[in-house]
């Protein structure tokens, strides 16, 4: 029988995913599943979204422009302008949600054994990009113990090789939550100018900033025109993960001319999502400051519910809808499986994501997990309270 490639034996599982089964099991069993493990909000889509899809007079459901809908693309550096970023839609290349975004920013600017250096722990699909591109990840650890702050720039400086040619940053973080500061990012702008690098900024989860935290732009920072790629997404912003689009942005006309050809040999976005996604910028300010508030709630009853928990390390993050906790465990993996394979509290349990694979050095997220918070407040509450009684009782605690 003909074998699998290497390419396909080395891609990861989902951290996020892996343990369905389990799950499905655990509701089959009779259990209610508080499902922690992926930022699936529960927030409604923007009316106006739904409705520019019911209301459409399409009479063919035809290509786009690969590219994506002019109108749509103007309509994004709008966005940008109101951000204080200055675009074209020359600028921005939609695509097939940021997946897609991220894969053609690897393909345009590397080749198979070049190095992209991440701060972990990062978003698990990062590792599988790098994997289908040809590309190693280089990880540099950011600690717990900081909140997972910018790991120390001499630590990036001494990963950097010939090989190297990006450095790629989630803002706010993908698992973390963590919200790097102007004056971080202006360390990583001069260490990418001083070696001429990239920098490639996932920054999907830009609205979701708490407790007076200002989002900056790579985009925002001077001399970075030709180094700075960004990520976007409506999935998060917007509540509209099934749509599946995305941007890649950049000033730098070479790699948007080369995305460009990645764009056009997949033909074009899909154009529903597009039409949905384009009368999403018409969302008024007030839905985000009432979905800000909302995660505000949740992260805080997550947060110090469970940093009340005995033995439990989980720092509050400042954007995005995600927390890494530090368990008292000897395998936050086994503790995920057993949770849904083996406990109980009231007839609920709880699933979250293994931080094992958000690692490049799966060791080190041994006893972290990523719980996402966005399910309702009484859910929240009713997780943690299940995961403080489990550990109670959880025969591998330590």
């Amino acid at each position: 029988m003909p074998g699998i490639s290497k390419k396909g034996a080395n891609m990861p599982e989902s951290p996020i995913r892996k343990l369905v089964p389990y799950a499905e099991k655990a509701v089959k069993d009779g259990k209610k599943v508080y499902y922690l493990n992926i930022g699936q909000p529960d927030i409604k889509t923007p009316e106006v979204a739904l409705e520019a899809i019911k209301n459409n007079d399409l009479s063919v459901l035809e290509y786009s422009h690969s590219a994506g809908f002019e109108s749509l693309r103007n309509g994004m550096a709008e966005y940008y302008g109101k951000l204080n970023i200055q675009l074209t839609n020359e600028d921005i290349i939609v695509t097939t949600g940021g997946s897609e975004a991220l894969l053609f920013a690897f393909g345009s600017m590397m080749d198979n054994g070049d190095e992209v250096i991440i701060p972990e722990p990062f978003y698990a699909n990062y590792n599988g990009f790098a994997i289908a591109s040809g590309v190693e990840v280089i990880p540099v650890v950011a600690s717990i113990d900081n909140g997972f702050a910018l790991p120390p720039i001499e630590d990036f400086e001494k990963l950097i090789t010939p090989k190297t040619k990006a450095i790629l940053i989630c803002n706010p973080g993908n698992p973390t939550g963590y919200m790097y500061s102007k004056e971080e990012l202006m360390k990583l702008r001069d260490i990418v100018l001083k070696h001429d690098l990239f920098l490639i900024a996932d920054e999907v989860y830009r609205e979701f900033a708490y407790d007076g935290a200002q989002h900056t732009s790579v985009l925002q920072l001077d001399g970075l025109e030709n180094n700075a790629i960004v990520i976007d997404s409506v999935s998060k912003r917007y509540s509209m993960c099934g749509a599946r689009i995305g941007a890649i942005v950049s000033k730098n006309k070479e790699v948007m001319a080369t995305a460009m050809k990645f764009a056009q040999a997949r033909l074009s976005p899909p154009t529903y999502a597009q039409i949905a996604s384009e009368a999403a910028l018409k969302t008024p300010q007030s839905y985000f400051d009432e979905v800000n508030d909302e995660y505000i709630q949740r992260r805080d009853a997550m947060v110090d519910g469970l940093n009340s928990i005995p033995g439990v390390k989980c720092p509050k993050p400042k954007g995005a809808f995600y927390a890494m906790a530090e368990f008292p465990v000897d395998d936050a993996d086994q503790f995920a499986q057993w949770l849904l394979e083996s406990y109980a509290y009231k007839g609920e349990t709880v699933m979250m994501a293994p931080a094992s694979g958000f690692y490049a050095k799966p060791e080190l997220g041994k006893k972290q997990a990523r719980l996402a918070y966005v399910l309702n407040l009484d859910a929240i509450k009713a997780s943690v309270e299940i995961i403080r009684h489990a550990l109670e009782v959880y025969p591998g605690k330590q």
